[in-house]
């Protein structure tokens, strides 16, 4: 099938009560509870607690190893092995220092633009619980001229949490509590939902829910599935990295966001035509195996599930990067969940999207047999 097969197509036009039946409340709900879950890289914890709490009823073994990575498992110790990774970690901040006044500073974790973080409202997650506060700067009528022309550093920035002095700031909260924006899901028209974290809680989200749906009377008995929320992506790739090593997988697909070039001021000749609600997006590419992309391919055209094309021409920033070079290598693919506005408070996806995506993995899980392999030949 070529990309001008599938991008030219007319897909039929599904309602929002359709999608979100197919979903469903459970696998919603869900979702829901994981956005408004802290999760700041190296602080997974609570997150990860829902994930193995959501997907036990539907495998065979759910394990978290040293790092933190949480495998979900279908025939855990069959000999040929799929590895699906979405990342369950979120960009964030932790307190550096508090003044004599008790104002907070902090350093970021993970790529914020700054400008974005500022009069945003923020939580500090301590033992005692959720200390809330907001981001501060100096009011626009008291800078100068250069000032209002420069763009805020992240040492320009403070978080008043309300303390008198630094007594009792230090009563509250320590150095290196992690800080999150405040989590808050709001749904949108056209089966659209906004929220912090969909970068990647969406991609942990569908390789949960590709596990779940698949029908294990298709499944291969000599064919095992490993869906992996990872950890530390946000940092360096870090969790795929050590789950594939532990896994050590033949077959791995990671599911991440990608840039939706469906709004203002994006390049499409550089970055792609990605629309939100136009299905998951297929990366093709050096960091992809060309074999295993023609598969999953094909499993979409054959099971009428909605697809994108996207061209990446060096290693992704994503779990992928890590699980291709992961031991002797691994056949890697790249599938992404289009999303407007990423590493910012209100990033934009589709739920047809992610829909769609579970049951593409699902489906193309249920089609690999014990021989099947990507070694790439003419």
């Amino acid at each position: 099938m070529s990309q001008d097969e599938t991008s030219t197509s007319v897909q039929p036009v599904i309602t929002e009560a359709e999608i979100l039946r197919r979903i469903g409340d459970t696998a919603y709900n869900f979702f829901s509870e994981t956005l408004n879950t802290p999760s700041v890289t190296g602080f997974e914890m609570p997150v990860q607690q829902l994930v193995r709490d959501y997907i036990s009823p539907h495998c065979d073994s759910v394990v978290t190893d040293e790092h933190g990575n949480v495998a979900a498992a279908l025939h855990p110790n069959a000999p040929k092995r799929i590895m699906l990774a979405g990342h369950c970690d979120q960009i964030g901040m932790l307190i550096s220092y508090i003044d004599n006044e008790g104002f907070l500073y902090a350093v970021t974790v993970g790529g914020w633009d700054i400008v974005q973080l500022v009069g945003q409202r923020v939580k500090i997650w301590t033992k005692g619980g959720a200390v809330s506060g907001v981001l501060g700067r100096k009011p626009i009528h008291l800078m100068d001229d250069d000032d209002r022309k420069k763009v805020p550093k992240i040492k320009d920035l403070w978080i008043d949490i309300g303390a008198k002095d630094k007594e009792e700031a230090e009563s509250l909260v320590t150095v290196g509590d992690p800080i999150t924006v405040e989590l808050t899901v709001m749904r949108m028209r056209n089966a659209l939902l906004a929220a912090a974290a969909t970068d990647d809680k969406a991609g942990m989200w569908v390789v949960m829910e590709a596990l779940r749906r698949i029908d294990k009377n298709k499944l291969h008995p000599e064919v095992g599935v490993f869906a992996v929320s990872t950890v530390q992506e946000e940092i360096g790739l870090r969790g795929a990295k050590t789950s594939a090593f532990g896994i050590d997988p033949q077959i791995g697909i990671a599911v991440d966001v990608t840039f939706a070039t469906d709004c203002p001021t994006i390049e499409k000749k550089q970055n792609g035509d990605v629309k939100l609600g136009a299905g998951p997006v297929v990366s093709r590419g050096p960091n992809m195996s060309v074999k295993l992309v023609n598969a999953i391919s094909e499993i979409a055209k054959s099971n009428e599930i909605p697809v994108q094309y996207c061209a990446e021409g060096r290693a992704t920033g994503t779990d992928a990067n890590s699980i291709q070079v992961n031991r002797a290598g691994v056949a890697t693919a790249l599938i992404s969940i289009p999303n407007r506005y990423m590493h910012s408070p209100v990033e934009v996806i589709s739920l047809a999207d992610i829909d769609n995506a579970a049951n593409l993995l699902a489906r193309y899980c249920e089609s690999v047999k014990p021989d099947t392999n990507y070694i790439p030949s003419v």
